[in-house]
């Protein structure tokens, strides 16, 4: 089976690849996507039979990637940190997963499953199902350290996060502001459970929800709800535009 495997970390990457080669003579690695914009291309130029999807990436995570892809002909096999939220959807939607650091009989197992003939391939169904369940699972706030202690914070009252050295600032409905010890990396990675949120620029991530114009210039920004703008990176630029579509 022609197989690419997709995941942020290159430590990963190769070391699933090191066990596919050793006990999975059954798969071919034609490539490895260290994040889902150049899976996407890898996609439409290998056409392959199978994807080991990585779930938090940053920028687009897998569920998104598959988002794009509701019509590909290939069986998923995801692998991910424990993420009680993603993996309940995963097993709804009848999808198979791994959990990192991945296990040898585990691996052997879930390709075993997938390379059987009547093993069912993704279909746009089975993409808005799992969508949909993830959506239904999705956490509704987080807790988040502060200077003083922890603030419990509603995904949807959040506007945007501004990164500050190894602080983040996030901006809320009410006008509020939150200074969070955490990183903006880390911020993103807790908010990868809302696909509403998006890394528009290095120190930024946006929630979508209050986006509500696009001005062009170098690289382009976007208006929030409140009246801010906010930069994009011209390497996001294309991902934004396609984000704006789906709105």
């Amino acid at each position: 089976m022609h197989t690419l495997i997709i995941d942020d970390e290159k430590h990963c990457r190769d070391s699933l690849f090191i066990m596919l080669s050793k006990y999975c003579p059954a798969i071919t690695v034609v490539d490895q996507c260290p994040d889902a914009r150049t899976a996407l291309k890898s996609i439409q130029q290998y056409q392959p039979d199978l994807l080991f999807l990585d779930i938090e990436m940053p920028g687009m995570n897998g569920f998104e990637l598959l988002k794009n892809c509701p019509d590909s002909d290939f069986k998923v096999i995801f692998v991910t940190a424990y993420n009680e939220y993603a993996i309940q959807a995963i097993r709804h939607s009848a999808l198979d997963y791994l959990l990192k650091p991945v296990i040898n009989e585990e691996l052997i197992q879930a390709v075993d499953k997938a390379v059987q003939v009547g093993q069912q391939h993704l279909s746009a169904a089975k993409v808005t199902r799992l969508l949909q369940s993830l959506q239904q699972r999705t956490p509704q706030r987080i807790a988040l350290p502060t200077v003083d202690g922890i603030m419990i914070v509603d995904l949807q009252d959040i506007l945007y996060c501004e990164s500050e050295n190894n602080y983040t600032r996030l901006y809320l409905t009410n006008d509020k502001m939150i200074f969070v010890a955490k990183t903006l990396k880390k911020i993103e990675t807790l908010l990868s459970v809302d696909p509403d949120f998006f890394r528009i620029h290095h120190s930024f991530i946006v929630n979508m929800r209050f986006v509500r114009q696009y001005l062009k210039g170098d690289g382009g920004m976007v208006v929030l709800a409140n009246g801010k703008n906010v930069p994009i990176s011209r390497v996001k630029r294309q991902e934004l535009f396609s984000r704006l579509e789906r709105l």
